[in-house]
């Protein structure tokens, strides 16, 4: 189990820079849109959907390999992509209310979470 987390750390290390990376690079071409944002959460989505398909295909990957890759990797450089693809695996599964909660859900909460925490904040300084 240790060896997992330590893995899992690494990839997030990795994922984290490559998003610093990429990140920076594309929003200094660009001020109004999120660029940035934008290509790192689409990219991570569709790194992800291919890994994924790859690994049904040709289950060659260990279970410490797709973690390293997925949850470490893909984990730090977005969690956009986990976000997508269990979505579309509850689409796929024909959970179609299930998608719909999760998409409002994560769009809604997670805005209202972020107006909730710069409120707190600027009530509390």
């Amino acid at each position: 189990m240790i060896s997992l987390i330590l893995l899992i750390g690494l990839g997030g290390a990795i994922g984290a820079i490559a998003r610093f990376g990429i990140h920076t690079a594309l929003q200094s071409q660009m001020d109004d849109f999120p660029l940035g944002t934008f290509t790192v959460n689409v990219l991570g989505c569709f790194l992800l959907g291919a890994l994924l398909a790859f690994s049904e295909l040709r289950p060659a990957l260990s279970a410490n390999t797709r973690a390293f890759i997925t949850v470490g990797i893909l984990g730090s450089f977005t969690t956009f992509s986990t976000f997508g693809a269990e979505t579309f695996e509850l689409i796929r599964t024909k959970e179609t209310t299930l998608a719909l909660l999760s998409i409002g859900g994560n769009l809604f909460l997670g805005l209202l979470a972020v107006l909730a925490g710069r409120a707190l904040i600027k009530a509390a300084l």
